[in-house]
């Protein structure tokens, strides 16, 4: 096996990837904050993750790997000297100085990039049929970031992982709660996707040495041919993430799923049905009742709503993304809505105070 470079945009949710192509013998770059990148090439990623049959946490150090993962800044970075790119930070970070020439790098590139937000870049919308990009640019922060990209070079992979870094731990410390998979759709070029295919299956076939034996651990990378799959987050964030920002506080997502089921299954549903009008598969979507199992563990507030809470003037706006192609399907559902207006009125209210 010939190691890939992999070049990922973001340190905490890269940091996962970047642990799991490390482990299966991947050579992969962060591009972070530069006290992160200092704290990284002196001592590594940390990942602690849940194993199914395993008391507590395995804790893996990307020193202790075959492969390797090193940091650095983005003015630091060439992409032209990578196999493949991805996008791991926060949508509203890519408008930053340095990291948005950066972007727009990657873009000029020609190496394939891999999107691992909860929102999906613009320029992946136009590979979703019926969905016209430019009626959804107002959904993000500062769309002509996205202006160099090619679609047929921009891929999404749902990031399902739950993960979060512990408050009392440094900032190279990342802990998985909820050890899904991460969901990419295919590139359109057959060469591109076999990239993907083949790190997907190195990290199925990787093991994590112990020091009592090799064990398999969880948080794969699956490839899928629909460029659906990874909007199957979609329903997961407007029934939970989203509505966590209630009008004077924020709650858990596991308060927001069951603290009114009956409501919550009224959105999901919502946004699944809307996936399956643009071409969707059923199949392709998490059912309900797993999805509501699941966050009977989330029993913090999703990113978004803390954020918000923090004092943010910019998130993710996945809710308004949703909306706006709803409204282009002619669908539209109050509870929807009633997300949208209340997380405008928080960045309203931070924006103010800021």
């Amino acid at each position: 096996m010939k190691a890939k470079k992999v070049l990922i945009l973001g340190a905490s949710y890269g940091s996962l990837l970047g642990m799991k192509l490390a482990l299966a013998g991947h050579d992969v770059k962060l591009v972070c904050l530069p006290q992160e990148a200092e704290l990284i090439n002196a001592k590594g990623a940390i990942v602690r993750m849940p194993v199914k049959g395993r008391e507590g946490l395995v804790e893996v150090r990307t020193r202790d790997l075959p492969g390797k993962l090193t940091a650095d800044v983005p003015a630091a970075v060439d992409p032209r000297s990578y196999d493949l790119t991805g996008l791991a930070m926060q949508e509203p970070q890519y408008r930053s100085s340095g990291v948005r020439e950066l972007l727009d790098a990657v873009a000029k590139s020609g190496v394939p990039c891999m999107s691992i937000m909860n929102m999906p870049p613009l320029p992946y919308l136009a590979r979703i049929p019926g969905v016209d990009p430019a009626r959804c640019a107002d959904s993000y922060t500062d769309p002509s970031v996205w202006k160099s990209f090619d679609p047929k070079l921009v891929t999404l992979c749902s990031p399902d992982p739950q993960a979060f870094r512990p408050p009392n731990d440094e900032v190279n410390v990342l802990q998985v709660r909820l050890p899904t998979n991460f969901k990419a759709a295919r590139f359109e070029s057959d060469a591109h996707t076999r990239i993907l295919r083949e790190l997907a299956a190195d990290i199925e076939a990787a093991r994590f040495d112990t020091g009592s034996g090799k064990i398999e651990l969880p948080v794969k990378l699956k490839v899928h041919d629909s460029v659906f799959v990874p909007l199957a987050k979609w329903a997961m964030l407007l029934a939970g993430n989203y509505r966590c920002v209630q009008p004077d506080k924020i709650i858990s997502i596991k308060e927001a799923v069951h603290g009114n089921l009956a409501a919550t299954r009224e959105v999901y549903d919502w946004v699944v049905d809307l996936c399956v009008s643009l071409g969707a598969a059923r199949d392709d979507m998490v059912p309900f009742e797993k999805y509501a199992n699941a966050a009977l563990s989330l029993e913090t507030p999703s990113s978004a709503a803390r954020a918000l809470g923090a004092g943010a003037q910019y998130i993710e706006r996945v809710d308004r993304l949703v909306q706006s192609v709803g409204a282009q399907r002619n669908r539209k559902l109050a509870a929807v809505d009633e997300i949208v207006a209340r997380v405008d009125a928080w960045l309203v209210k931070n924006r103010r105070k800021g």
